[in-house]
């Protein structure tokens, strides 16, 4: 029997997503200090996201076609509504949630308002785009489709999209939270996707909902100048 290559296995298409993202969050803090002062250190995170957001959007449609959980014919109209309800819902929790016991560190709060006209645009175009269609995208992938089930049985392409077990629910939900600066809002929206998912046993909707959270969230910022948020 040949034994099937990692890197061939269901699994790692869809980790390699989110893996790419937070190696290149790990990296870019790495050289940061390196780099003298100057408009290059000032703009770093608009010179480094795009280069990530593109990155993983080129793994994720080279493994598209084996994503097959992604069932479009399996989306209704009140999963939808419902989504954009969710999304709605974790968005304005999230931006009450920045108390200071429920967040790790302190957040480096980038202001794209320095860099020169068209760019700013341009980079918010990117951002938004980013934050809202891309993340989710490989986010619910991850969380989701992968660590859900894998944490009931490592044979995770067994188990059903929206299986449940309570110890898939919590570990997956605070694991969810401990990948961004608010800990807090972030275990609070993996509880609603989560929920999310049970109800509907599509990732589908918790891609929509964690897209419209982000949109929302993206929106919020550049116009109350919020971009701790960001």
């Amino acid at each position: 029997m040949t034994q099937t290559k990692f890197t061939d296995s269901p699994a790692f298409s869809r980790i390699l997503p989110f893996a790419v993202y937070m190696v290149f969050i790990i990296l870019f803090d790495l050289l940061k200090p390196l780099i003298p002062e100057g408009v290059l250190l000032d703009n770093f995170i608009a010179i480094t996201y795009p280069v990530k957001i593109l990155a993983v959007t080129g793994i994720l449609v080279h493994y598209w076609k084996s994503y097959d959980e992604l069932r479009f014919d399996k989306l209704k109209v009140v999963h939808v509504l419902v989504a954009l309800l969710t999304g709605i819902v974790v968005f304005v929790l999230w931006i009450n949630m920045d108390w200071n016991f429920a967040t790790f560190g302190s957040s480096e709060a980038y202001d794209p308002g320095i860099l020169p006209g068209k760019t700013y645009y341009a980079f918010l175009a990117v951002r938004l785009a980013g934050t809202a269609l891309v993340v989710p995208l490989f986010e619910e992938i991850f969380w989701r489709s992968f660590v859900l089930r894998y944490i009931i049985n490592q044979d995770f392409i067994a188990v059903k999209i929206g299986a449940f077990t309570w110890m898939s629910f919590i570990i997956a939900s605070l694991l969810f939270g401990s990948e961004h600066y608010l800990w807090l809002a972030g275990i609070m929206a993996g509880v609603f996707y989560n929920l999310l998912l049970y109800w509907s046993r599509n990732i589908y909707v918790c891609i929509i909902a964690h897209s419209v959270t982000n949109l929302l969230l993206g929106i919020y910022v550049i116009r109350t100048g919020n971009w701790q948020f960001w």
